[in-house]
């Protein structure tokens, strides 16, 4: 993934959107079908109903929050205080769709653990997959933390760092369970999708209502 080209915003998507279409292409030259992917056609309802109602368990959580003034500031965040309504736009139905639900769920969701259970189970698959979607997400947990002046200190910075990852990966093995349960990379696609995109917008109008 390419975390940020600040000069043409499009790269961005442009240059996941292509590492996507490579890792895709790697995976069916090595023999894993689109059903070891989790991108067969047959499991999309099941994987529509089961990501469905988890994206709506995040979108009520986030509304409650949103009610609750002494929890706004927990959905607060400093990257999207200044971005106007079309920057705004730009991330929630470019950006993060298709930059990053789409790389990350077909990177971590579908060709890993489909290669590494040719190696042993599903199981052991499906949680080191998730160990490593953790990992990825080292250098934008310590970006939030920047961007918001959280952590003093270098101590403090890794461990937030630290608890950023684990959080991740803990999310990970949920989108794992996710995947399996429902045959279909739409199930935690979907829950991914509702998580950021949502939660942009949610950090939006917790910005607005201080």
């Amino acid at each position: 993934m390419v975390p940020r080209l600040p000069a043409r915003p499009g790269a961005y998507v442009a240059a996941n959107g292509a590492a996507t279409a490579v890792l895709l292409a790697a995976a069916r030259s090595s023999g894993l079908s689109w059903a070891d992917l989790g991108l067969s056609g047959d499991r999309l309802p099941a994987g529509f109903r089961c990501g469905g109602v988890w994206a709506g368990l995040v979108a009520g959580g986030y509304a409650v929050a949103l009610t609750v003034p002494g929890l706004r500031p927990l959905l607060a965040d400093a990257r999207v205080a200044g971005l106007g309504p079309r920057a705004v736009a730009h991330q929630v139905l470019v950006r993060i769709p298709l930059g990053t639900v789409l790389w990350e769920e077909v990177a971590f969701r579908g060709v890993l653990p489909a290669a590494l259970a040719r190696l042993g189970s599903v199981r052991a698959a499906t949680a080191t997959s998730a160990v490593v979607f953790g990992i990825w997400h080292v250098r934008p947990t310590r970006d939030a933390l920047a961007a918001n002046d959280l952590g003093d200190g270098p101590v403090q910075r890794t461990l937030g760092v630290l608890l950023g990852c684990l959080v991740t990966g803990a999310a990970g093995v949920l989108f794992g369970r996710l995947r399996a349960r429902s045959g279909s990379l739409l199930a935690p696609a979907l829950l991914h999708l509702a998580a950021n995109t949502l939660g942009t917008g949610a950090a939006v109008v917790a910005h607005r209502l201080r």
